[in-house]
């Protein structure tokens, strides 16, 4: 539906796979605008590249000649912008559905889960581009070695992109292969259970059936019960196509033996830590190798990168500690970023400063976040983060208030600048401070890290 278009405005374009998407249009030379509530570095970033941002939504900011309305899924039928769009007669899209036009013109390999797709996609992406297959990819987050962060424009034939779950968007993508990382309980807002999550992941599988290779993890229950067409799974614990062992951490790096249906492949060596990591390291190679990749290029891939924006992202220190930032904002995200501070930094004290994410996921899943708290040394929770366009009546029914009471040593904060107070006085030198969180909780990260540059 690209052809001919001139000219597309985007509703929300601040938001990080709204940005690629635009970034994606503007690449194939069409003219973009866009607006987002509020201004951050993303916006201005596009601004900065020539893309006309305007803060603040209103009927006005629409073009009367654009072609296309791409809108995010937070955004709802009544805005301003899109009331518009539907009185001028301008197409729209949501922000899945366009990814699902660009699937339809590529050979897509979608990466899907509920823990490490943003991850497994960069790792992908630049396997598949070291190889020489040019691909294209949009993920969530910005990764080094993309010139344009979260977008790789390539003029090979495959697409790489990760496909979120929330409200079975992920069913508007159309894969000739996909990635599955794991499933768990998420988005029960949404879903009604997990058997309703792995079904909506089932429905998807069935897309790519007489098609190309299904990757899958083997050491995940879920995952397990999936019917599969052409499935390789992979694991660390179980029995698998390809096999990840003999796990260990020294000077710095993690490394992990790879064998495939029984033979020795040789060695990952990765930067990035955590189980979690070398998990998405086998996933993006078990693909990458089905797709004909020699196991010399994936590691040697591998062994170059360095992590993305706000997954185990080291962005600085704050009084004598080391500062992580990490977008993760379920209970296996927060354990496994612990173990993972743990295992890279030895005899440290882990403090972790974590704003939950939405009211509904923190009230369905307030028992394991209570446990993966107990997992810190000290652990500083500011209140939920709100999601706009989320159903949000559990407000009234849960606080991280909540959470504190459920942790021994835990501190409550009213808001971000409170808990940046109560780390002030928190904090050592020597400890690792943990920053996660998928809302705007990064930014006291940054701050924290610019106070104590300004302090030297």
């Amino acid at each position: 539906m690209f052809e001919g278009l001139k000219r597309a405005h985007f509703v929300g374009i601040g938001g990080i796979g709204m940005s690629a998407a635009a970034k994606f249009l503007a690449a194939r030379g069409v003219a973009v605008t866009g607006s987002d509530m509020k201004t951050s570095a993303i916006a201005d970033a596009l601004a900065a590249r020539g893309v006309s941002v305007s803060i603040g939504q209103s009927a006005l900011n629409v073009p009367e000649d654009a072609g296309l309305i791409v809108y995010s899924s937070a955004v709802p039928e009544t805005n301003p912008e899109r009331v518009r769009a539907k009185e001028l007669g301008v197409p729209e899209r949501s922000y899945p559905e366009f990814l699902g036009e660009i699937s339809k013109a590529k050979r897509t390999i979608v990466v899907t889960g509920t823990n490490g797709k943003s991850t497994t996609t960069a790792m992908l992406g630049l396997i598949l581009e070291a190889a020489g297959m040019d691909p294209t990819v949009i993920v969530g987050s910005l990764v080094p070695g993309f010139p344009d962060g979260n977008l790789r424009v390539g003029k090979g034939e495959w697409f790489v992109v990760e496909g979120c779950e929330y409200r079975a968007n992920v069913l508007n993508l159309d894969p000739e292969a996909i990635v599955f990382t794991n499933i768990e309980e998420d988005h029960l807002d949404y879903f009604k259970d997990i058997d309703h999550i792995r079904q909506v992941f089932q429905s998807f599988a069935d897309k790519a059936k007489g098609k190309g290779p299904v990757a899958w993890n083997a050491d995940d229950p879920q995952s397990s019960t999936l019917t599969l067409d052409k499935g390789v799974s992979y694991a660390m614990e179980a029995s698998a196509d390809i096999n990840g062992g003999n796990r260990r951490v020294e000077n710095g790096k993690q490394m992990i033996d790879v064998v495939r249906r029984g033979s020795s492949l040789g060695r990952l060596v990765l930067s990035v830590p955590g189980k979690f990591n070398a998990m998405n390291a086998l996933a993006a190679s078990a693909m990458a190798m089905e797709l004909g990749v020699s196991f010399d290029v994936c590691a040697k891939t591998l062994a170059a990168f360095t992590g993305i924006w706000r997954r185990f992202e080291r962005v600085g220190t704050f009084q004598g500690a080391e500062v992580i930032s990490d977008y993760g904002h379920h209970p296996t995200a927060i354990r496994g970023t612990i173990e993972a501070a743990r295992e890279f930094f030895p005899g440290r004290r882990v403090v972790l400063c974590f704003q939950p994410h939405q009211h509904s996921r923190t009230l369905e899943l307030k028992d394991e976040f209570i446990a993966a708290l107990k997992d810190a040394d000290v652990a500083v929770v500011p209140e939920i983060y709100g999601v706009t366009g989320r159903t949000e009546e559990e407000a009234k029914l849960i606080s991280s208030q909540d959470l504190v009471d459920g942790v021994k040593g835990s501190v409550y904060a009213k808001d971000l600048g409170e808990a940046q107070t109560i780390l002030s006085g928190v904090v050592r030198d020597g400890d690792v401070l943990i920053i996660q969180g998928a809302g705007d909780v990064d930014e006291l990260a940054r701050t924290l890290c610019a106070t104590s540059s300004a302090a030297v």
